[in-house]
């Protein structure tokens, strides 16, 4: 895509990831263009200040720049000589400071392109999960992936990871074994494993591996059988792991859903949008209004795979697309909302690459449920309000094998109202003050 293309719509590829919750688009300055002039850019930081000011005074959102004169910020960024791209990036920060927006962000190459391999749902390596564990203290595998490399070569749960490229991995924390475990793809990885009563080196090729980010099961609670779905993030895949996921269960004969979207930061936006016509066939989802003022509504479109109750878990975690999924799913009277007070991000940003490799994103626009609820800096009230005790909030997070169990709180509520249909009814057609539970206070 040339400079001159015609701008994606933040309905189109929208994202939400990382540190700090995020709503994107796909950058205007598309590969030709970055291709082009990333040379010249390389070489000249001050044209690099310049094209994120200019970015900046079309976008975002607030016309006013948050009460500052964004022409004279353009001209004091202009009067200084850089001397590193290093120096340029700092007076960038300092700049985007001034919005007042910590949506509004400058990421680094390395920034930039964790992001987009975050969103992309994909990662290049053997497809294994590791942890460290916590009686052996040694690196473990979790689980192979599917059709991972790993997986096609028996690696297994269980697995200890004694060495990678010959470098011992004790008192090696998951990350840095990560960091050496990805790579090229088509390049090579040596491990040294152990198994009860065996040990052997494996040699692995590195190949481009889809991160599942939907994962699902059916339970059998109390004579009811429930199709449990935990979306982590909105990945560019995610959508279509959750049709899986959807189709699967219904094949199964579950009659009734719980889709567990706590600690889901984003992800996609679209992805928000597929899922959320997964499950509703009529409605709206999402409205956007940007800089002046207009507006644009997201509808379902009568796709919807489901019709079965369905009830969404929801935490402080909870937030951007999650959110919009949440509103549109509440909004509609299509599912019971159960858990804690999400996060409170109703921003969409636009992320673009720069010439450099580094990354710039911008608030483009404001996002309303679809009743109308400007929920940024609130988040969405569950129908039902049940908060984790922090013994609780322990306890899952040392061992996430609970989650999704009856030893989880708000799984078991959520179980609860489901088995109860007029409950059900009734919480899904209340006005929007919510009921009000304690995890500690419940008894099943």
């Amino acid at each position: 895509m040339n400079q001159s293309a015609k701008r994606y719509s933040p309905l189109q590829a929208a994202m939400i990831g990382g540190a700090i919750a995020t709503t994107a688009t796909i950058s205007v300055f598309g590969q030709a263009w970055t291709h082009c002039v990333r040379a010249a850019l390389q070489d000249s930081p001050k044209a690099l200040v310049d094209q994120v000011w200019q970015l900046v005074n079309r976008e975002y959102v607030d016309e006013k720049f948050n009460q500052q004169d964004w022409q004279a910020v353009r001209q004091s960024l202009l009067s200084k000589d850089y001397t590193s791209k290093d120096e340029a990036y700092v007076a960038i920060r300092e700049a985007l400071q001034k919005l007042g927006d910590p949506y509004t962000r400058f990421m680094n190459p390395k920034q930039y392109e964790s992001l987009t391999n975050q969103t992309s749902g994909e990662v290049s390596g053997i497809g294994i999960r590791m942890q460290i564990n916590e009686k052996t203290k040694r690196l473990t595998v979790i689980e192979a992936i599917e059709n991972s490399p790993a997986l096609k070569a028996g690696l297994k749960s269980g697995d200890e990871i004694l060495a990678i490229n010959g470098k011992s991995t004790l008192k090696m924390t998951v990350e840095d074994a990560s960091k050496l475990i990805r790579g090229q793809i088509g390049t090579s990885v040596s491990l040294d494993i152990e198994r009860p009563n065996n040990k052997f080196n494996i040699k692995l090729t590195r190949a481009t591996i889809e991160v599942p980010t939907v994962r699902y099961t059916l339970k059998q609670e109390s004579g009811r059988r429930v199709g449990y779905i935990r979306l982590q993030e909105f990945s560019s895949h995610a959508a279509d792991q959750m049709r899986v996921a959807i189709r699967t269960l219904k094949k199964q004969k579950v009659d009734s859903y719980v889709l567990d979207l706590r600690g889901n930061p984003g992800g996609l936006l679209n992805a928000s949008i597929e899922i959320a016509r997964m499950w509703l066939d009529d409605g709206h989802i999402v409205k956007t209004v940007d800089r002046k003022g207009s507006s644009s509504q997201t509808k379902a479109n009568q796709t919807a795979i489901t019709k079965l109750p369905l009830a969404v878990l929801v935490d402080g975690n909870s937030a951007s697309a999650s959110e919009i999924l949440t509103g549109a799913l509440k909004d509609n009277k299509r599912a019971v909302v159960v858990g804690s007070q999400t996060f409170g991000k109703a921003l969409v940003q636009s992320v673009h690459e720069l010439g450099d490799g580094s990354g710039l994103a911008v608030t483009i626009a404001h996002y309303y449920t679809p009743n109308g609820t400007d929920i940024n800096h609130k988040g969405i009230s569950p129908d039902i309000k049940l908060d984790l005790t922090q013994t609780q909030e322990r306890q899952l997070a040392s061992n996430p094998n609970l989650i999704g169990t009856n030893s989880d709180p708000q799984y078991t509520r959520a179980i609860a109202v489901l088995s109860n249909g007029k409950l059900a009814q009734s919480v899904t057609n209340q006005n929007p003050q919510s009921i009000s539970v304690n995890a500690k206070d419940l008894k099943f």
